[in-house]
């Protein structure tokens, strides 16, 4: 994955995305697997907003089924059971526990319904996925941490996780690989018009300055949070901040789901790359969108929530290794809490032509992108059926991928790499993984860890580097492997990277040190 700007030039296409988040990728993807041309372009990085600041769940949304969203959490539940089929390496199974405690909100019986109704919305029949239901000492033994006092019992149930930044990357190469022209840091400055209709735009690259008209006979707005400023402000939503803080690690293998006694919220512990993440908050946010931060008052209510239930732990904000935020879109609603609001999407239209996405998740952004091209093909005229429903990522293995994953941990393995950081390699890059192994078998060094505490080693740091369409520092550190999240890195720690980094990348030592202030100016804790 390679930037070539002169690829927008002197080219007509018939669909430009303005936006590489999860909306844009999977609309790019999808329209250039029905052989449309398509110009994607983003002003920042992929995935550099909301996109990377998830709860990195593929769910169904149990919580949606107290407002009876059962639309939504139906439609999500199928993706969910698609995108395990479709794509092993980016998509793995997790199981939630859920305590319930004498105070607690929902109780024992609402909660087998809900959980009961929850599998069979998801047309659940093997046993290992359905929901288990547990007493009170043998829910202790699987959560060990919990406060024991005043707890009942406790159920556990199915759903999925990701690395939701690179589940952009990956669907944005899949699209690039099927001639889409994909190009990060290229800001819209304008839409051209013809007649009153949006017919392209004026882009310009970032890292140059340099610009071009893009002609392109329909376009689309993925830029979530930003879709007003591309429209004049003439585009309603509301917006919610979600905060998720990078604690030590707590978990193994499963997750927990935890009601806020504060409030009555969902929020979760959820086990990442061999630490916890815990979130989230969903606040109303009214503050400048390109200046998005962590609050005391974020921080305060997720510790304080979660020491609440936890026997063994008293997190303070000492114990925080990263933190994160980003702004979820929804749709206008009188409703006083955002958490009441529906995460269901729409497709608005507006009077020049252009498209705009609003709303949505994660989960279910591959099919609301489906409506989007059977959109732009219906305006186009082109009879083309939407292809990525089931189909293998671009990442997937061809061979049987149990019998892949074996085989490539072992010649891991040989390599010197650790066992952790190879299975992490394979989530990551999947059949890409065999270019990381190529690098440790020409430089052994390379196998090693790039922090002790850390899955991540040194080839994977070089290989994203060269060939993930890495623009900045952060770029590299914070979305093709998240390092400036799960470490409390020092100043000394960033410097090196960096400098690996401009080696990998060819930058001089002006750039080098300009993209090591940015980045420590941002991430770390001065």
């Amino acid at each position: 994955m390679q930037r070539d700007f002169s690829r927008l030039k002197s080219r007509q296409f018939d669909v430009l995305i303005c936006g590489g988040g999860i909306y844009g990728a999977w609309t790019a993807y999808d329209a250039a697997l029905r052989g449309l041309k398509v110009a994607i372009v983003d002003q920042g990085d992929w995935a550099c907003a909301t996109s990377s600041a998830s709860s990195k769940l593929i769910h169904g949304g149990l919580r949606y089924l107290e407002s009876f969203d059962l639309k939504l959490v139906r439609k999500t539940l199928a993706e969910r059971r698609m995108l395990l089929k479709s794509a092993p390496h980016r998509v793995w199974p997790l199981r939630f526990g859920v305590p319930v405690y004498k105070h607690s909100r929902i109780g024992s019986f609402r909660l087998k319904i809900g959980l009961s109704l929850y599998d069979l919305l998801a047309g659940i029949v093997q046993k290992d996925q359905a929901y288990h239901r547990y007493s009170r000492s043998d829910f202790i033994k699987r959560f060990p941490f919990l406060v024991p006092e005043h707890l009942i019992e406790g159920f556990t149930y199915f759903d999925a996780q990701t690395d939701d930044a690179r589940l952009v990357l990956e669907l944005i190469d899949g699209a690039r690989t099927n001639g889409a022209v994909c190009l990060n840091y290229c800001k819209v400055m304008r839409f051209l018009e013809n007649n009153g209709q949006v017919c392209g735009a004026e882009i310009r690259d970032e890292t140059n300055g340099e610009t071009a008209k893009i002609r392109a006979a329909q376009v689309v707005n993925t830029t979530g949070r930003w879709s007003a400023t591309l429209q004049n402000g003439n585009l309603s939503y509301r917006l919610s901040k979600g905060v998720h803080l990078i604690m030590p690690g707590l978990l193994e293998t499963e997750a927990l789901l935890l009601t806020a006694e504060t409030d009555g919220r969902v929020f979760f512990l959820i086990p990442w790359y061999g630490l916890t993440l815990l979130g989230t908050t969903d606040t109303d946010y009214h503050g400048n969108i390109d200046q998005l931060s962590v609050d005391e008052e974020d921080i305060r209510y997720l510790l304080t929530e979660a020491n609440r239930v936890l026997k063994t732990v008293n997190w303070t904000e000492q114990d925080i290794i990263g933190r994160y935020a980003g702004l979820r879109v929804l749709k206008s609603s009188a409703e006083a809490s955002p958490s009441s609001v529906s995460r269901d999407w729409e497709l608005h239209v507006a009077e020049n032509g252009l498209l705009s996405s609003i709303g949505g998740k994660l989960t279910s952004a591959r099919q609301d992108a489906e409506v989007i091209v059977d959109t732009l093909c219906q305006n186009l005229g082109v009879n083309a059926s939407c292809q990525t429903f089931g189909k293998a990522f671009p990442w997937l293995p061809e061979e049987d991928y149990k019998e892949w994953t074996e085989t490539t941990l072992k010649i891991a393995r040989g390599l010197g790499i650790d066992n952790s950081s190879a299975q992490w390699l394979l989530r990551r890059h999947g059949n890409r993984v065999s270019g990381i192994l190529r690098l440790c078998e020409q430089h052994p060094e390379l196998a090693k860890r790039i922090m002790p505490a850390l899955p991540f080693i040194m080839a994977d740091l070089i290989f994203s580097a060269q060939h993930e369409m890495v623009v900045h520092l952060e770029d590299l550190l914070r979305r093709r492997m998240p390092l400036l999240i799960l470490a409390k890195m020092t100043a000394g720690e960033l410097e090196r990277l960096a400098r690996i980094a401009a080696d990998a990348l060819n930058w001089d030592e002006d750039t080098m040190n300009n993209e090591l202030d940015i980045c420590s100016r941002k991430w770390l804790i001065h």
